[in-house]
């Protein structure tokens, strides 16, 4: 191999535009401004010391992709990384990087993707790192990179053009190897090995009906080679299937509003059996069966009660691990089973220690992510392949299998308001004087409701020690009531203010009632307790889900 001159370029430091839990996220005409996607990728480097190493790159195929992509192989080349696989064309999704970080022992990852944000060239972008686990850095990895991008002078970028990606091999960028592999075989093969192929093979033959909305995103491929090449769907099975860099101009974010087209089907004259959606980067999704929608908090509940009916987990589940704005569901399965339950902040990387530990094999959030010990990311795919399953063996329908569920646990009914585009300051000021509050709020009353306990959530992780603060507060009503209020950190623009409402009804209460309904109290007697409408004037949230 040849070496390849390198040039070395000043640069400043990134001012207050630092990494959150999914890596950076901002617009695309930020990140393709002169030096910043360098300067970030050089601290980076700086943070992980990538010399002689094997990375992993990847990324949803989003606007700006393609070229950012052959920035970093330069910048890779020229900081002396020795090896990068690469999916063709620059594809990965997120879920099939982890994998591929696992199976390749590589030292970790870059995945360019802005997962449900919208893409385009008014749309957002966003780069993370991965570390060799194939999860998302820690605490301790974000900080060092955030440190790197604030103290940085200079980065280096080589001379060479980057090899194109179209065509699976080995090629030399100096004195590294870029090796562009197929982004579908190994996540493809690693799913057959997981699920019963045959079961749900036969479930098609036999005449079960389903459609797959891949929104125009990265999971379009993965969808139609085990779908309908392995699986035997009908072609057509899978709609909107061929990644597009703006997305086909909507918002791939896999939930009853921005999904709304596959959500009507599913509850109309010529609904299918089944129907699923994945996002961006591939690594979330939204259920539904005909006529019924399956919240994401109910989905990892049931997936964790019937895991074992998929080979993959024939021998059980050592525990269960949600994210605190998550409903309580999958709590009352661990219990029933006698494994353990955890609550996390939210952000995957608080799953990885408990999933490396052996503690827990489901994970999953409200926001439509749920995975398992299989890699260490949520995974769309991989969840609509379990449900697959479970429908397979079973022989029931999703709503069946649903209410069954209820009727076995009880409904956590829930909901996600969200207020969006609040002026930063106005949404800080609302959680500070909340915070300010808490300890005065245990027994007041609102809209019939008490009190019984208020929190600012804050996690020790049970595998290392280490203590996360400030990640929401929970306000827990007596009844069986909770709300949870956190501030997104997955926006590009101003702030956006999530709460999360849920009503526990035990197994001989109501277990069909409308949601909203169901919640009325928890949301007004929320909205008086945090002062929604007179701290930002907003009377009602911009999206139910």
């Amino acid at each position: 191999m040849n070496s390849t001159a390198s040039t070395t370029f000043k640069t400043a430091p990134i001012d207050g535009q630092v990494p959150g839990t999914s890596g950076l996220r901002k617009k695309v005409a930020v990140f393709s401004e002169p030096g910043y996607l360098e300067t970030y990728t050089q601290a980076t480097f700086n943070a992980i010391e990538p010399a002689g190493k094997t990375l992993v790159l990847g990324g949803d195929g989003r606007y700006f992709n393609r070229p950012a992509m052959a920035t970093i192989l330069r910048m890779a080349a020229a900081n002396q990384v020795a090896r990068v696989i690469v999916g063709q064309n620059g594809i990965l999704s997120t879920p099939a990087a982890s994998h591929l970080i696992r199976k390749r022992n590589a030292d970790g990852g870059l995945i360019l993707s802005a997962s449900h944000n919208p893409g385009g060239p008014d749309g957002d972008f966003g780069l993370k790192y991965n570390i060799a686990n194939g999860g998302p850095a820690p605490e301790a990895v974000t900080d060092a990179i955030v440190a790197c991008a604030q103290d940085i002078d200079a980065y280096h970028i080589t001379d060479a053009a980057a090899p194109s990606l179209s065509e699976c091999g080995e090629a030399t960028l100096g004195n590294m190897v870029v090796e562009v592999v197929d982004p579908v075989a190994d996540y493809a093969s690693l799913m057959e090995e997981l699920f019963d192929f045959n079961a749900i093979r036969k479930m098609i033959a036999d005449g079960f009906t389903l459609r797959f909305d891949a929104m125009h995103a990265v999971t379009g491929p993965y969808a139609t080679e085990i779908l309908e090449r392995r699986l035997g769907a009908p072609t057509g099975s899978v709609v909107n299937g061929n990644p597009s860099e703006d997305f086909g101009g909507g918002h791939p974010d896999p939930n009853p509003v921005w999904a709304k087209e596959l959500f009507d089907h599913l509850h109309g004259p010529d609904a299918p059996d089944f129907g699923a959606a994945s996002d961006g980067d591939g690594d979330r999704n939204m259920i539904v069966g005909n006529g019924i929608y399956v919240a994401p908090s109910d989905s990892l509940a049931v997936l964790a009660a019937n895991a074992h009916l998929a080979p993959g987990y024939a021998q059980g589940i050592a525990g269960v691990a949600r994210s605190m704005p998550t409903s309580a569901a999958s709590d009352r399965v661990a219990e029933k089973l006698g494994v353990e339950a955890f609550q996390t902040p939210t952000g995957w990387k608080f799953f990885g220690n408990l999933l490396d530990a052996g503690r827990a094999t489901l994970c999953g959030e409200e926001s439509a992510g749920t995975g398992s010990d299989h890699v260490r990311e949520k995974d769309g795919l991989w969840a609509v392949l379990l449900w697959l399953n479970i429908l397979a063996v079973r022989g029931e329908g999703v709503a069946q299998i649903l209410k069954e569920h209820w009727q076995t646990y009880g409904r956590d009914y829930y909901s996600r308001h969200d207020y969006e585009g609040l002026d930063s300051k106005s949404a800080n000021h609302l959680m500070s004087e909340l915070k300010s509050r808490l300890s005065t709020l245990p027994g007041q009353s609102a809209a019939g409701l008490t009190l019984t306990g208020s929190e600012d959530f804050a996690y020790t992780d049970p595998i290392d020690g280490s203590l996360t603060t400030g990640q929401g507060v929970i306000l827990a009503y007596e009844g069986g009531a909770r709300a949870m209020l956190r501030l997104s950190g997955t926006g590009t623009e101003g702030a956006t203010l999530r709460v999360y409402l849920e009503q526990y009804v035990d197994p001989t209460g109501d277990l069909t009632r409308d949601a909203q309904e169901a919640l009325s109290k928890v949301i007004t007697a929320t909205s008086q307790f945090a002062g929604i409408q007179d701290l930002l004037g907003r009377t009602a949230p911009d999206v139910i889900s």
